[in-house]
């Protein structure tokens, strides 16, 4: 079965940095596009940033564009968000997704903001 396995969140100082990752297994990794996401508290949950199936082609969300990276290793089945500068706003519930007509999520990683 699909499974999308999110980790690296934590609690980073204003300004600091965290890499994500999201292991994906249950189907071929190489032949899908992929999204990040994340929910904040109180808030509706908002794109982060797009991937291509090849890894060639990535869009983001313009509160985080300069400042976060995503990226994917197919021989890993893994899609990366390395996310730098920080700020409080940041502060969310980061998820992945697999995009398509059947789509499917990650359980989610938290990701704190804070000094």
């Amino acid at each position: 079965q699909v499974q999308l396995v999110e980790s690296g969140g934590g609690l980073v100082q204003p300004g600091g940095s965290l890499r994500l990752s999201c292991a994906a297994s249950g189907f071929t990794f190489s032949t899908y596009n992929m999204e990040w996401y994340r929910q904040g508290p109180g808030k509706e949950r908002e794109f982060v940033a797009s991937i291509s199936a090849a890894g060639t082609r990535t869009t983001y969300a313009d509160s985080v564009k300069g400042r976060f990276t995503i990226s994917r290793d197919n021989a890993k089945k893994t899609v990366y968000l390395q996310m730098n500068s920080l700020e409080p706003e940041d502060t969310a519930v980061y998820s992945c997704k697999r995009v398509g007509v059947n789509s499917y999520w990650g359980q989610g990683t938290q990701v704190t903001v804070s000094s």
